[in-house]
């Protein structure tokens, strides 16, 4: 037997971990590079073997949790984060730090699809304002590498901070220990690895990847771009100070936290739809505003208006997924988070190409076209949902693939 509300806080627990995964390349850069002598190039390398990590971490966590429930994947992924900072704080070979910052990405990388979808599992008749509450945690994670080491770094090293980090995933590995989780919800079987493929013959799944593929590009975007905006779009012709950016970064992740906490309650009381272009609209209004902006106070007002906006789709599709194949929720999270790194990956090179040859302002013009190209996907899965006849958009399951011919 197991406890619902224990199980979602296990998701909790091990979506603030990822948090800490998405941000610790990025809060450990500056010490890495002192300690390897790492050019800009080197250090390309490492930033590239982060989400290659935990694009590969995404594809195989889910049938392992459906053949073989959560507890062990949990544990065994929070490990591998854990060894991966230590090695990070610890090593002193240039060739292990590749390693360790592959290990912490796939941990990672299966740590934020098996939450997901251990979250989703639990949360039936509710699972959009869950997800949204456990997309919280995720910034609190996030937020709260950087933050650590900036509080702590005048009183200990860096490498020292970060092995405390390390040091403290046991609290939720011991906590994965102890607590019942819900059973496997198939047996282990040949063919698992061609289910997913599977899936993307539904032209729901099939959309609403696409979809979160252009969403999670948004977002790499504007976590890896918004202050080089900020410094040369916003802050041009003045003093950039390093502040002055890093606060544009910090309100848009700040707002998508924020936004998520109301989007808990706010998804109980308000169709899912219309939450979910209202974000698209808050979103395309950030957008207008920063490329119109002529201050630095707008252009913040701006970005906290990009962050709420980015907030919605992830949680509300994923709870369309979850309430489509209950019984192959991994797989299905396992597939939809792949797609949705390679769009990840993809709109965030591009977008680096383009910036090279026309410029940083560019941002808010790709932010506008993703929009218009991710709320006509969005419009079209949620007019395939409500094409399905005599069920809720939210509660038909389509057949397990093992229906299907592959």
């Amino acid at each position: 037997m197991y406890n619902r509300k224990l199980v979602f806080g296990a998701a909790c627990l091990g979506m603030l971990l990822f948090g800490i995964v998405f941000l610790s390349l990025g809060s450990a850069n500056n010490m890495l590079a002192e300690r390897f002598n790492l050019d800009n190039n080197s250090i390309g390398t490492l930033t590239a073997l982060l989400p290659f990590g935990i694009l590969a971490g995404s594809l195989i966590f889910g049938p392992i949790a459906d053949q073989f429930g959560y507890r062990w994947l949990l544990v065994v992924c929070a490990l591998l984060v854990m060894a991966g900072l230590e090695g990070m704080a610890f090593t002193n070979s240039k060739g292990l730090i590749q390693f360790f910052v592959f290990l912490i990405g796939f941990g990672g990388g299966v740590l934020n699809g098996a939450t997901n979808a251990l979250a989703a599992d639990v949360s039936e008749g509710e699972r959009g304002a869950k997800l949204s509450l456990l997309g919280v945690f995720f910034g609190i994670g996030a937020l709260g590498m950087p933050g650590t080491l900036a509080v702590l770094s005048e009183h200990f090293s860096l490498a020292s901070i970060i092995a405390g980090i390390g040091a403290f995933v046991i609290v939720p590995v011991l906590y994965f220990l102890v607590i019942g989780f819900p059973p496997p919800k198939q047996k282990a079987q040949a063919g698992t690895a061609t289910r997913g493929l599977a899936l993307l013959r539904h032209p729901i799944f099939l959309l609403a990847g696409l979809a979160l593929a252009i969403q999670s590009g948004m977002e790499g975007m504007s976590n890896d771009w918004i202050t080089r905006y900020f410094k040369n779009v916003t802050l041009s012709g003045e003093r950039a100070e390093e502040w002055k950016t890093l606060l544009g970064l910090m309100a848009v992740t700040g707002a998508m936290v924020l936004a998520r906490i109301v989007l808990s309650g706010l998804l109980k009381h308000v169709k899912s739809q219309i939450v979910l272009f209202a974000s698209i609209g808050i979103n395309a209004a950030g957008a207008l505003l920063l490329m119109h902006a002529k201050s630095y106070g707008v252009s913040l007002a701006a970005a906290l208006l990009i962050g709420a906006g980015l907030a919605a789709a992830f949680p509300v599709v994923l709870g369309y997924i979850a309430d489509l194949y209950p019984a192959q929720s991994g797989t299905a999270f396992s597939t939809i988070f792949f797609v949705a790194l390679i769009g990840n990956m993809t709109i965030n090179k591009s977008f680096g190409f383009l910036a090279q040859s026309h410029g940083i302002q560019q941002y808010t013009k790709v932010m506008l076209g993703c929009l218009v190209a991710s709320a006509i996907l969005l419009f079209l899965v949620v007019k395939q949902l409500q094409a399905r006849p005599g069920k809720s958009a939210t509660t038909e399951a389509i057949p397990s693939t093992d229906t299907l011919t592959c």
